[in-house]
């Protein structure tokens, strides 16, 4: 784990490597590089324009399914994930792998294969009475629960949690962000699936 004053050059690093696939990664990828250096606290909710988050895609051990839980305040199905905390020492791994227990109440690794990360989003998180519009720097990796059998969800984050097959899952994602992250998830836990579902 990075300590806190060296966290935002290794996050710098971190974006500096990542590969984006399509023209909306790419665009949030420079973005990200940008807020990476320029916030005064990268990984803050105190910081009202953006700040960096980390999700999971999470898969079992056969790669046959992959949790969704349906979120209770943007009230759609999406992947797990959410702030960094102090105690994630500006760690983005160290935020997906908690954020993942915490929303799944699984044990999770790291898919040994996969790229770190897997995936980078900016998406716009909307007005609430207690904070303006802002957006969420996005930072995704793809893991592997050890306990599929112990899945529930936190009631104040969800309203449920599923094990679905990839088809199903692909069928919820309504954004082209989360389908391309659950596509590259797809293909890397089955070598023979197509990135595209066109």
């Amino acid at each position: 784990m990075a300590s806190v004053s060296a966290a935002p050059a290794v996050l710098a690093e971190l974006l500096a490597r990542h590969v984006p696939t399509d023209d909306k990664e790419r665009e949030d990828l420079s973005r990200m590089r940008h807020f990476a250096t320029s916030l005064a606290e990268p990984f803050s909710r105190s910081q009202v324009e953006a700040h960096f988050t980390g999700s999971v895609v999470v898969v079992d051990a056969t790669g046959e399914r992959v949790a969704m839980l349906h979120h209770a305040k943007l009230k759609r199905w999406l992947q797990p994930g959410g702030h960094a905390e102090a105690t994630d020492g500006g760690d983005m791994e160290a935020t997906a792998l908690r954020e993942a227990r915490e929303e799944t109440g699984c044990q999770v690794h790291l898919h040994p294969t996969a790229p770190r990360p897997l995936d980078v989003d900016v998406h716009v998180i909307p007005a609430r009475k207690d904070e303006p519009e802002h957006c969420h720097l996005d930072v995704r990796y793809l893991v592997v629960a050890e306990d599929p059998e112990a899945l529930a969800h936190d009631p104040a984050e969800s309203f449920g949690i599923q094990w679905l097959g990839w088809d199903e899952a692909l069928t919820r994602a309504d954004e082209a962000p989360l389908r391309r992250m659950l596509l590259k998830a797809r293909t890397l836990v089955h070598p023979g699936s197509r990135l595209s579902t066109d």
